[in-house]
């Protein structure tokens, strides 16, 4: 029950830092001196929910998930570890260092409405969107191989 709420939150926490995100880049797409607080604020909550994701899931993968890799692995899914766990381990940290750079570079470019800051900022955004949307659902995957692994 502990694993589960571990992995839940984990979720949790990425999930909340992909919508931050996505409400961020329609905020800097209307940048104005109205919503720079608000700009401010999001890269902040959306920095430090991607790390606590990091956190809570290596935890996870560190205590829990060897059962459950040997489990995927013993499957007839063992792809779902061998690609998408590796894949996801890796590509992580991109997303990780993208989000902590994320109130550096919004900080350090306000205002938004110089177009070359806006710009970056949403580049960083749709990355940080994609590569969350990857990782969810690689997890889905994982996750799935996992419960086809014990047979389910």
């Amino acid at each position: 029950m502990l694993n589960q709420g571990i992995m839940m939150s984990h979720v949790m926490f990425g999930i909340l830092g992909i919508l931050f995100t996505v409400a961020l880049f329609m905020d800097v797409l209307n940048a104005s001196e109205k919503n720079f607080k608000r700009i401010k604020i999001l890269s902040l909550a959306v920095a430090v929910l991607m790390v606590l994701a990091f956190l809570i899931g290596g935890y996870w993968y560190v205590v829990y998930y060897g059962a459950d890799r040997d489990i995927i692995k013993a499957g007839t899914w063992p792809w779902a570890h061998n690609y998408f766990m590796e894949v996801k381990e890796h590509l992580f940290f991109a997303m990780l260092l993208l989000s902590i750079y994320l109130p550096i570079a919004v900080y350090r470019n306000i205002p938004l409405t110089n177009k070359k800051n806006k710009n970056l900022i949403l580049v960083i955004c749709a990355l940080i969107i994609l590569i969350g949307l990857f990782m969810d659902g690689a997890g889905g995957i994982i996750s799935r191989g996992v419960t086809i692994g014990l047979g389910r």
